[in-house]
C-alpha cells in the first residue's frame, strides 16, 4: 500500500526514515545496486520527495503504528444494534487509526490491503484498522464489539482538519447511532 511521505528523521544507526502519512517509518536506504536513492543522500534530494509515496507493508499487514494516541471509543454494540453502514465498504479519515474490540462472539473483519485481510475475531481480539482502506465487518452470530479511533501525532495531520471518522459526522451524538436512515437506540431522546 502506498502511503506520501511526510517527513523523515534519522535512526540509531544514522540512516534516513521517511515518516509516513499513515504513522509508520520506512528505511530510505541507499545502497546500490539493491536500493539505489540517491537522493536520500543530501537534504534538496529528501525535500523533493516529500508528499511523493512509498510502498507501506506495515499497513498491508494492518499492524499500528506506535505513538497514537485514543480520541474516542465508540458505544459498545451488538449485532443487533450495530450500524448498519459498518457492514458495507467504508473507510476511516486520514491521520485516523481504528482498532476493534470484540468483547463477546465472533466478528468477521475484511479489508482492502495487499493481500487482503479476512479474518475471524474473537472474544479478546483486537484489530487494526488502517486509514483510508475500505473494510467492513460482519457479525457471525451473537458478538459485542466497540471500535477506538486513534489519531497519528503529526503536525502536518493535525493541522488539516476534517472528521476523526469516514462516519463521524453521520453519528448522533447522544446515542452513537449512524444517521443512515436506521432508527436510534432506545434510550436516545431522538426516538420520538
Amino acid at each position: 500500500m502506498q502511503r506520501a511521505i511526510i517527513g523523515y528523521h534519522r535512526d540509531e544507526e544514522g540512516d534516513w526514515v521517511a515518516e509516513l502519512s499513515c504513522g509508520h517509518g520506512q528505511h530510505v536506504r541507499h545502497r546500490p545496486p539493491f536500493q539505489p536513492r540517491e537522493w536520500v543522500l543530501d537534504a534538496d534530494g529528501r525535500t523533493a520527495r516529500i508528499g511523493l509515496p512509498l510502498e507501506c507493508p506495515l499497513c498491508d499487514r494492518a499492524e499500528l503504528p506506535e505513538g497514537v494516541h485514543l480520541v474516542r471509543t465508540s458505544k459498545q454494540w451488538n449485532q443487533h444494534t450495530m450500524p448498519v453502514g459498518l457492514t458495507r465498504a467504508h473507510r476511516i479519515a486520514a491521520g485516523t487509526w481504528g482498532r476493534i474490540v470484540v468483547y463477546e462472539g465472533r466478528l468477521r473483519f475484511m479489508a482492502q490491503t495487499q493481500p487482503e485481510l479476512d479474518t475471524v475475531l474473537k472474544a479478546g481480539s483486537i484489530q487494526a484498522i488502517p486509514p483510508e482502506v475500505e473494510h467492513d465487518v460482519q457479525p457471525l452470530g451473537e458478538v459485542r464489539f466497540s471500535i477506538d479511533f486513534l489519531s497519528i501525532p503529526s503536525p502536518k495531520l493535525e493541522n488539516d482538519g476534517g472528521e476523526s471518522a469516514c462516519w463521524a459526522h453521520l453519528l448522533c451524538p447522544e446515542c452513537g447511532a449512524v444517521l443512515d436512515g436506521g432508527s436510534h437506540m432506545d434510550n436516545c431522546s431522538h426516538n420520538d
